[in-house]
């Protein structure tokens, strides 16, 4: 008892300190073993990461990551939708990414650099070397508490544990080599080169690419259990082919984000801020006032306001710099209802 009541401490904690409402994190953490209290923190940070990455992808689209659809209920996560594999892949890729940090960095004790291949011939003038990343150490803590998550056997579980899988891959694809040269004078004659994780924006990016062309599996009809549209059987798909296993899968189509409907808990676009002109298209040209409001039957709405930022900034010997205040007007947009006549 002593050990759980730890546990249930340190979930508090990390709970507390990260507010991460994000993915319920004290259900998340309680999923994992008692023997790895040690990685609890950094499954957490992790976790917290990964959703912060979808609201940062998802904040210009109408469906913008809101936080009730981080939550992890008694049930799960019911929806089968595209956006529902994003949540699974980007908080599977964001603790692993985490945990494989840590342990390049030496927090763990039995954990450092991956130097399996130190030594080995890698191409023409250059060998293995440095400190790679480990990710088949974050690979394996981040599947344990990840996946145990899941405890049916269903399509949609199937579904979800795919879609972590493919997180994962997404942090292996996106790793980038990193070398330094060796000889005389810094001639470069050969080089050491190692295996680095990317800046996680890049991994966000690259999710949000397997987002956009995602796969969607068909259910075979017969086995669909009544009242949930996402339990049965798979049909015999090329999405569980070896060539698909990095690609995002989803089962049902997704909603229409832009009405509110609150047994779904879709906020819909109503009061969104969005952005105007293209020189604001952000994320893929998806920002733009006429997808958020105007293709969704509301009309844009601006308002100006005052914003304080830093200015003339001066730099003092030594070593600091002084920044005044200055005011200046900003033009705001937001996602109206019509108004009635």
């Amino acid at each position: 008892m002593g050990g759980l009541n730890l546990l249930r401490l340190t979930v508090v904690l990390c709970s507390v300190t990260l507010s991460a409402s994000a993915w319920s994190v004290n259900n998340f953490l309680l999923t994992g073993p008692k023997a790895y209290l040690t990685y609890t923190t950094s499954v957490a940070l992790g976790a917290q990461n990964g959703i912060e990455e979808c609201k940062f992808q998802f904040a210009w689209e109408r469906w913008n990551c809101p936080e009730n659809a981080l939550q992890l209920s008694a049930h799960r996560l019911r929806s089968a939708t595209r956006e529902t594999s994003f949540l699974h892949a980007i908080s599977s890729a964001g603790v692993m990414y985490t945990i494989t940090k840590n342990c390049s960095m030496g927090d763990f004790e039995n954990c450092g650099c991956d130097e399996s291949k130190k030594g080995k011939t890698g191409g023409h003038g250059w060998i293995w070397g440095g400190c790679s990343d480990n990710v088949e150490f974050g690979e394996r803590i981040s599947k344990l508490f990840v996946d145990s998550l899941e405890k049916g056997r269903d399509a949609r579980a199937l579904m979800n544990l795919h879609n972590n899988r493919a997180g994962r891959l997404a942090v292996r694809a996106t790793r980038q080599r990193t070398c330094k040269c060796h000889g005389i004078s810094g001639s470069c004659s050969i080089q050491t080169c190692w295996l680095q994780l990317a800046d996680f924006r890049e991994l966000g990016d690259y999710l949000k690419t397997k987002y956009d062309r995602a796969l969607k599996i068909e259910i075979d009809k017969q086995w669909l259990k009544a009242g949930n549209s996402a339990e049965g059987h798979w049909a015999p798909t090329k999405a569980f082919l070896p060539s698909a296993e990095a690609e995002l899968v989803f089962l049902e189509d997704s909603p229409d984000y832009c009405t509110r409907n609150s047994s779904l808990g879709i906020l819909g676009t109503g009061g969104r801020e969005c952005v105007q002109g293209s020189r604001h298209t952000l994320q893929r040209g998806q920002g733009s006032c006429g997808r958020l409001c105007t293709e969704c039957g509301l009309q844009v709405e601006e308002t100006m306001a005052e914003a304080v930022s830093s200015c003339n900034c001066k730099f003092h010997w030594c070593c600091t710099v002084k920044c005044e205040k200055c005011r200046h007007v900003v033009n705001r947009y937001n996602c109206v209802h019509p108004r009635r006549a």
